[in-house]
């Protein structure tokens, strides 16, 4: 679960324009799923004043970036399980998925293909319920151990192990029967039996891994089979990020082992587990900075320019060391931008001024239509946000336009998309299938459902809306939430958690839903959802709608909130319903949670953060990508992609 101050708060990020999954194009290694993503990314936007504190055509030896916190997990991709680390400043860097989608095109056209990365290719069956991946051949990890099947299948068993044989292991995607797989301490201590078993298994953990009754199986050293219970035509798309992401499993068991459910291996924290991608950390000081060297062995690094323009997230890098520093205070990252300590930075409302106003640096827009959201939950177990008329009064009590303007910086270059959700705007398939509005500011409204509810304003409890301590946007939302509420009558109080207790009983979304009920009288009544903001765990329909509003959530579920209509849409979305089915299941589960208000979409957001965004120094930097998803995992720029505004190539 990621509790990190700049993204969601356990789990999931973006896409655009319209996201269907019918271009099937033949290849020669096997098939190829188009997906429409959104048209964004690196758009910048400065003004005019100031100059650049580093001249253009002096050699960068060392790329420098601030960040806002030290990751939530550390840098231990065990934990990738709960959507994190976050920030994952090895997300792409270090550790690469099995797919990914084309930064390029995602950003020059709106337009982009899952693409290869560790797997060269995959092909389904014609029912769609069995998947195979091609893995590249040749590729090693940093430290020299091979990559292959068996590692992948390694990897994904023990994630399943770590969730305590959760069906919904995979970042909440339910898509395997797991009932078919024996898999636990046993296979684990077979698996560790001999120090190479990842690399030449025994034959009797082959004939384990090659059991086609299995979910996951091995087909051989260089192919992967899975098996789905129903056609899921996003299938690729789950392999992203987070669980898709590959490390070295034979390293892992060699190295004390996946740890068990509820105890992590913790000694990779900040010992990361070795991984395939351009770059190596080198040192880490804890809490403080990471530094980062080129990967020598890296196996793309002789990639043609034209192989990497195709593929961007594949690039080797264009120099050789990287130190990410953690700095907590806003103006001193503004600082270390103008004084040249840093190359890149987050900045944030406070100091958002003096971006915009200096034409030396550039910043990170989002697309108009963002898989980034943000917005607040109502507990719904708990009195009186159990009431839905008290939850739809808060709905309309509240000014979204004060929201927008003193928060989200409207006027400066970002401000709030209104949405309902719980789809993602982008994916219009999916979006909003009964044409309900978002929620209007309406106070004559709301005082008629306030009274509507029963609930006695004079006598009722002063509710927590509960926010992460640091989060600027979250703080002046809340202020003007309690000021509306307020003059309501509705007594709420603002409670800024330190993000280390930004969890349970404090506030939902870091459990399963079935814990979040049991501990929902001591979940506060308000809460903001996720963090600052929020964006997917993959980019694919079916995400918002399994975490949100599912009951079968392994993290997420922020609202504590399950109806039978709702759950229909969430399970046809993984059981293989037919397309006209799902579409009337989904249409009704949307006018359900419109009618319910578990949640306030206040909107998709404009700035990277909300209120503020990733910001360079255009001197120094030409420009990035950021990660596949708009912060799904990386709250920076993924480093191997910067490009120098001198053309450096080192």
């Amino acid at each position: 679960m990621q509790l990190g101050s700049e993204r969601k708060a356990v789990g999931k990020t973006v896409v655009a324009a319209v996201i269907v999954i019918v271009l099937v194009v033949a290849a020669a290694a096997g098939v190829y799923y188009y997906t429409t993503l959104p048209k964004s990314s690196t758009t910048t936007s400065s003004s005019s004043s100031g100059t650049a504190t580093t001249s253009s055509s002096a050699t960068v030896n060392t790329l420098t970036i601030d960040d806002e916190t030290w990751p939530t997990g550390n840098l231990n991709q065990l934990t990738a399980i709960g959507a994190i680390p976050y920030p994952d400043w090895l997300d792409y860097t270090v550790y690469q998925s099995l797919v990914t989608v084309n930064g390029t095109q995602l950003y020059d056209s709106g337009t982009v293909q899952v693409e290869p990365m560790l797997a060269s290719s995959w092909n389904s069956s014609s029912s769609g319920t069995n998947w195979t991946f091609f893995l590249q051949k040749g590729v090693t990890f940093s430290n020299g151990d091979p990559f292959n099947a068996y590692q992948v299948w390694g990897e994904l068993y023990g994630f399943y192990y770590l969730s305590g044989n959760s069906s919904g292991w995979a970042v909440g995607y339910n898509v395997f029967n797991m009932n078919t797989a024996n898999f636990g301490p046993s296979t684990l201590a077979l698996m560790g039996s001999t120090k190479t078993q990842m690399i030449t298994p025994t034959a009797q953990l082959m004939a384990i891994m090659t059991n086609k009754s299995w979910p996951i199986y091995v087909v051989n050293a260089n192919e992967i089979g899975f098996n789905l219970k129903a056609n899921f035509q996003y299938f690729p798309q789950m392999w992203v990020q987070f669980t898709g992401l590959m490390f070295d499993t034979q390293y892992v068991l060699n190295n004390g082992g996946f740890g068990t459910p509820v105890s992590f291996n913790q000694a990779f924290n900040n010992n990361p587990i070795p991984g395939t991608g351009p770059y190596v950390v080198t040192n880490v000081a804890v809490n403080s900075q990471v530094s980062f060297t080129q990967n020598p062995t890296y196996w793309a690094k002789n990639w043609t320019a034209s192989q990497i323009k195709a593929n961007p997230y594949m690039d080797p890098g264009h120099v050789k060391n990287v130190v990410i520093t953690v700095q907590g205070n806003d103006l001193s990252r503004y600082v270390d931008l103008h004084s040249g300590q840093a190359d890149i930075a987050p900045i944030l409302t406070q100091d958002w001024s003096s971006v915009v106003n200096n034409s030396q640096y550039s910043y990170f827009v989002m697309p108009n239509s963002a898989a980034n959201i943000v917005g607040i939950a109502l507990n719904t177990q708990r009195y009186p946000t159990n009431i839905t008329d008290f939850r739809l009064a808060i709905a309309h009590g509240i000014n979204y336009t004060a929201i927008a303007d003193a928060a989200f910086l409207a006027k400066q270059g970002g401000g709030l998309t209104p949405m309902m959700g719980p789809e993602y705007p982008p994916f219009t398939q999916l979006y909003d299938l009964g044409n309900v509005p978002p929620y209007q500011y309406d106070p004559t409204l709301a005082m008629q459902e306030l009274q509507a509810s029963g609930v006695n304003t004079a006598t009722m409890p002063t509710m927590q809306f509960a926010i992460i301590d640091g989060c600027g946007v979250c703080l002046s939302t809340a202020q003007i939430v309690v000021q509306d509420l307020t003059s309501m009558g509705i007594k709420v109080a603002v409670d800024q958690v330190s993000p280390s207790q930004y969890g349970p009983p404090l506030v939902a979304g870091s459990g399963t839903y079935q814990q979040e009920v049991n501990e929902s009288q001591s979940i506060v009544n308000i809460m903001w959802f996720g963090t600052a903001t929020f964006a997917p765990d993959e980019p694919t329909p079916a995400d918002s709608w399994l975490t949100w509003v599912s009951n079968e959530t392994s993290a997420n579920n922020w609202a504590i909130y399950s109806n039978p209509v709702v759950q229909t849409c969430v399970n046809d979305l993984t059981n293989g319903t037919p397309e006209a089915a799902l579409t009337a299941a989904c249409t009704a589960a949307q006018a359900r949670v419109a009618a319910d208000a578990p949640y306030i979409w206040l909107g998709s957001v404009k700035l990277f953060f909300g209120g503020g965004s990733i910001v360079w120094n255009n001197g120094v930097v030409k420009s990035f990508l950021a990660d596949p998803v708009f912060s799904g995992q990386s709250a920076t720029a993924i480093f191997n992609t910067v490009q120098f505004t001198n053309g450096q190539d080192q």
